[in-house]
């Protein structure tokens, strides 16, 4: 997990003798240690950089040509249920996908909360990725109470940097939860700050900026989610199935506006044939309600005949903010429109 760290502002404090001074938080008292000072806290800092950038670059993908995309989701299983059919279709031709939740989901939950919680939902993530043939990551800001601050905005242009993301998905910024606005807002925010290089300089600027899309959503102020493109994902749709089963806590207990009923209703862990055919049943109806929302866009995409016949569906909308890609290069980030979309690949 990452785990960001915030330098305080110090506004003046008494500690003995030495008075902290509230502008540069350091000792009025001898020349010679602000001196000292001036040039180990910098050098600290310098290599705390380095080292933040190295621990967590390593997880990139090496340049293979492939594409390279990362969704962001507010919460252990946003990325999961908004991308996951997506996600499978690009491994399976072996492009890289990472999936970031930007909080660790530790208020997610009607009985159990804190770091046992965030444990929890960050292994179930782990699994789903397994499955989905993802990667995978939890960053530690508590459930609910995300910002769109500055540090916060560092975070994720930092980790749009390191994947080197041809494409960056993320919630729309007028969503039922702060958490999924706040996700919109600061990658809205970092869209344009990725190609900058002297913003977050320890780690190099994209020299293009990637293509950002939002997810679909029903809400319909300021306005309504609008579909530029929309994927089939009837050859993924068992293996989303079975990554989203491993979501027990939001699946089976019910998540934060659960119960003990809803939990005590669900099928236990050794059903596995009864939890699956209970996600199918709830994604049957939420991927198939995409495809028959979204038809004109998967016949625009697939062409009448199969456009038509696409039972499961997952829609993006592209953000303003970001490079604006042309049919061709939707093409290209999207390499399924050609392909069949019956259920021949299925697990």
């Amino acid at each position: 997990m990452r785990f960001p760290f915030r330098l305080k502002r110090n506004t003046g404090t008494d500690t003995g003798n030495t008075k902290i001074h509230p502008r540069f938080g350091l000792p009025k008292a001898r020349s010679a240690s602000r001196k000292l000072a001036a040039l180990i806290v910098p050098a600290i800092v310098a290599i705390m950089t380095l080292a933040s950038s190295l621990t967590f670059a390593e997880d990139a993908p090496q340049d293979d040509g492939k594409l390279r995309i990362i969704v962001f989701g507010a919460h252990p299983d946003d990325a999961e249920y908004r991308a996951g059919g997506c996600g499978v279709k690009w491994s399976r031709l072996g492009h890289h996908v990472k999936l970031v939740s930007v909080t660790n989901g530790d208020i997610g939950h009607w009985e159990m909360s804190g770091g046992a919680l965030a444990k929890r939902r960050t292994e179930e993530v782990r699994k789903a990725a397994e499955i989905l043939g993802t990667t995978a990551e939890v960053l530690d800001i508590h459930d609910g109470e995300l910002m769109p601050t500055l540090e916060n905005r560092r975070t994720i242009t930092r980790l749009v940097r390191e994947w080197k993301a041809d494409i960056v998905i993320a919630h729309r910024p007028w969503d039922y939860h702060p958490d999924h606005r706040y996700v919109g807002v600061l990658v809205q925010d970092a869209s344009f700050m990725v190609a900058v290089p002297f913003f977050c300089p320890d780690v190099p600027a994209l020299e293009k900026n990637p293509v950002f899309l939002y997810t679909s959503d029903r809400f319909q102020k300021p306005y309504p989610f609008m579909p530029d493109i929309a994927v089939s994902i009837d050859d993924a749709f068992e293996t989303k199935v079975k990554a989203i089963a491993e979501l027990e806590s939001q699946v089976f207990d019910g998540g934060a506006l659960g119960n003990a009923k809803i939990a005590a209703e669900s099928p236990p862990a050794r059903m596995k044939d009864l939890r699956l055919e209970k996600v199918r049943k709830v994604w049957n109806n939420r991927a198939g309600g995409e495809a028959n929302k979204y038809r004109d866009t998967l016949v625009r995409w697939y062409g009448e005949e199969q456009g038509k016949d696409v039972k499961y569906a997952e829609a993006f909308e592209i953000c303003e903010y970001g490079h604006q890609p042309t049919d061709e290069e939707i093409k290209r980030l999207f390499p399924f429109f050609d392909a069949p979309t019956d259920a021949e690949k299925n697990d």
